[in-house]
């Protein structure tokens, strides 16, 4: 299972993409050093290519070494240098270390496989959700979610699941910690952002959320007095990853849904093309393994979406026995949900 976004590609392409019997031709920086990110020149390993490979990264070819791609200039076969234009297609030319992998043509590029991954991600919700527990104090009016300096990821949430308090006695002046946890009255409250507000020490402060829905979240608590601490459970959109480094669990995925977005991400990347017969015969196999048999290379992104689909049923059923529909009146949630 991956830990982070980085090994959910690795697995795409081993699972997927990149038969062990078709691997795509590579070699690796050979600079001695790292090589940095105005560097047009790059030395690479010659003994780890055959001469087609190395005649391969003539003029116009695009090379890859981790995310970025590369335009092939000049080849220098003596030197095992080529000369190339960096950060094309969208990517960004960075400092690659020395020993760093180089793929040749790459018919998958990374950065396009990592940004499937993203697609697939937000292609989850609704029918899927992230979820967040956060521990609150009441108050009688509106409490902002997140901090003012630190708004973070608070405006992905969504709706409330539950809300309940340990404490036996709601009523004002009573702090005694109770032994029953029980349901509490509160809805989610969306604020236009930027949102101005004044807080408990009459300073005005102006909310801005940089990323996610362009709204600002806070809870509003009913039946309960100001300064107990309620445990509100939400349900919120995943956060789309920005690096490979991203964990699952930053981002709100469950180990279960790799299967799920890894099937959509070759379904998405297979669409429309010409599928070579090593790649087709591999996926066909790997379906087959999960009682999906494939009748035909035409018929591999029909199956795999219905692989993906069964998956995210069995998700869905999953997410909703542990997590029932609420009971909302007004749009106040009351108690945890059924």
């Amino acid at each position: 299972m991956s830990t982070n976004i980085g090994e959910l590609v690795d697995r795409v392409y081993r699972e997927y993409l990149e038969p062990m019997d078709d691997l795509t031709s590579y070699t690796v920086l050979n600079e001695g050093s790292e090589l940095s990110a105005s560097d047009t020149v790059i030395t690479f390993n010659g003994d780890l290519l055959t001469q087609e490979e190395e005649d391969a990264m003539d003029a116009g070819t695009i090379i890859e070494c981790e995310k970025e791609l590369m335009r092939c200039v000049a080849l220098d076969t003596v030197n095992n240098q080529v000369t190339v234009v960096r950060g094309v297609r969208g990517t960004s030319n960075v400092q690659h270390a020395d020993g760093s992998v180089i793929k040749i043509a790459p018919p998958f590029p990374r950065q396009v496989v990592f940004d499937a991954v993203k697609d697939q991600i937000n292609n989850l919700f609704p029918t899927l959700f992230a979820v967040d527990t956060q521990s609150i104090t009441t108050s009688t009016g509106y409490t902002l979610i997140g901090s003012y300096d630190a708004p973070g990821t608070h405006n992905y949430l969504v709706s409330i699941l539950s809300a309940i308090s340990q404490y036996t006695d709601f009523s004002a002046g009573s702090d005694t910690t109770g032994v029953v946890f029980a349901p509490v009255t509160s809805s989610l409250v969306e604020l236009p952002n930027p949102f101005t507000y004044t807080d408990s020490d009459g300073v005005s402060r102006t909310i801005t959320y940089s990323s996610g829905p362009s709204v600002v979240h806070a809870i509003q608590f009913s039946g309960i007095a100001s300064g107990h601490t309620a445990h509100v459970t939400f349900k919120k959109k995943f956060i789309e990853p920005t690096a490979e480094s991203d964990t699952l669990a930053t981002v709100g995925l469950e180990q279960e849904y790799e299967p799920i977005i890894m099937a959509g991400v070759a379904a998405q990347l297979l669409s429309g093309r010409d599928i070579p017969t090593a790649t087709a015969d591999y996926i066909s196999d790997q379906l087959s393994v999960s009682a999906f048999p494939v009748g035909s290379a035409s018929s591999i992104r029909n199956s795999l979406l219905q692989y993906q689909q069964l998956l995210i049923n069995q998700a869905r059923k999953h997410l909703r026995a542990k997590y029932p529909e609420a009971v909302s009146v007004d749009g106040k949630v009351f108690g945890i949900q059924a």
